[in-house]
């Protein structure tokens, strides 16, 4: 997480949402991720989605697991509830918070590691019980915080810096929520603000569980051996001070393309990615459709962005567990909310 707090500094003439608010409002701290790191613009993303919707920043409670995706909240929203789980734990710990105060917006965020492998399982019953929050996937392919190994998301044939090639296939975050009866389902890629800003949007006004997969690159972990240019070869022929790492600034990656069109994207290796938005006339509320329809675009390497799939007339997790009208946290203990918890939780095993 960031202690570093930004100033407060707002121009006179920044503009103002129907709240009286500026976008300055909705920032956190400073960012200690890499220079050009894709969560970053996710951050900044969420920051003008949450702004857009005239959102009081102390409505919205955001969690996170462990990651460098799981940093992000830090870097948004400094007047928001907050709170870091375990390991791919933190689907649990915002089901309880939304039973106890479904008044709020709750804002997941969440790493190809946290979700697809250690976390899977909660990921998938979070799913199930259609639990009311908007919950992003940052996928970068790699486990960032422990020096770049594969994780669950990472494609066949792509390797490490250290030249290895995966052999396995992926995990793919959309079309398993889209199977498993997720509501809103939808990917973006964190280079392209113009399309995920309302993704976001739509996400957070949506009643259920809302997941979008974004694709985010990775740039600490693009240096694969053999480079002349890599901090390897540099620390094989120069001796240092200290043994130190350090991230070159790099520039974010940005793509504009139009709907039904295919752009590749350059990443900061040299790798190229095809991002595909959706065809104007694909339907989003057929399920079936929207599963071939990615399968279609998987077998020709492109990874479709846009919303996939939406399912309008689903209950929330209150609706399903018929809870009381009035928020747990409302409730006082003379009003037996002992019984009305140990009910809920019931409910839930």
């Amino acid at each position: 997480m960031s202690f570093m707090k930004k100033p407060q500094v707002h121009h006179a003439e920044l503009p103002v949402n129907g709240l009286g608010y500026t976008v300055r409002d909705y920032e956190g701290g400073m960012s200690t991720l890499c220079a050009g790191c894709g969560h970053d613009s996710i951050t900044a993303a969420l920051i003008q989605a949450c702004w857009g919707l005239d959102i009081e920043p102390y409505r919205v409670a955001k969690m996170s697991g462990i990651g460098c995706s799981s940093k992000t909240p830090a870097y948004f929203l400094r007047e928001a509830h907050g709170i870091n789980a375990l390991h791919g734990r933190m689907p649990s710990i915002a089901t309880g918070a939304n039973a106890a105060n479904g008044e709020l917006h709750f804002l997941g965020v969440s790493g190809d590691g946290d979700s697809l492998s250690i976390g899977f399982g909660q990921f998938a019953h979070a799913i199930r019980r259609n639990v009311n929050m908007l919950y992003l996937i940052e996928n970068n392919g790699v486990y960032g915080l422990t020096k770049g190994q594969f994780s669950a998301s990472a494609d066949i044939g792509s390797t490490t810096k250290r030249g290895e090639a995966n052999e396995q296939p992926p995990i793919d975050p959309v079309m398993t929520a889209i199977s498993l009866g997720c509501t809103f389902v939808a990917r973006g890629f964190s280079g392209d603000k113009e399309q995920l800003v309302p993704l976001i949007q739509a996400g957070l006004r949506h009643r259920g569980f809302a997941m979008i997969d974004i694709i985010s690159p990775c740039v600490a972990f693009n240096d694969h051996e053999g480079s002349t240019k890599s901090y390897a070869h540099t620390r094989e022929y120069f001796h240092p001070a200290i043994h130190a790492d350090f991230i070159p600034p790099r520039e974010e990656i940005r793509a504009e393309y139009e709907k039904g069109r295919a752009m590749p994207v350059e990443l900061h290796d040299g790798s190229t990615i095809v991002l595909r938005k959706i065809d104007v006339d694909h339907d989003p509320t057929d399920r079936a459709g929207a599963i071939a329809y990615l399968e279609r675009h998987r077998e020709a390497r492109e990874i479709v962005t846009g919303l996939l799939y939406l399912e309008e007339e689903g209950s929330d997790l209150h609706a399903n567990n018929r809870t009381v009208p009035r928020s747990l946290v409302d409730i006082g203990m003379h009003e037996n909310a002992e019984a009305i918890l140990e009910e809920f939780q019931a409910g839930c095993r």
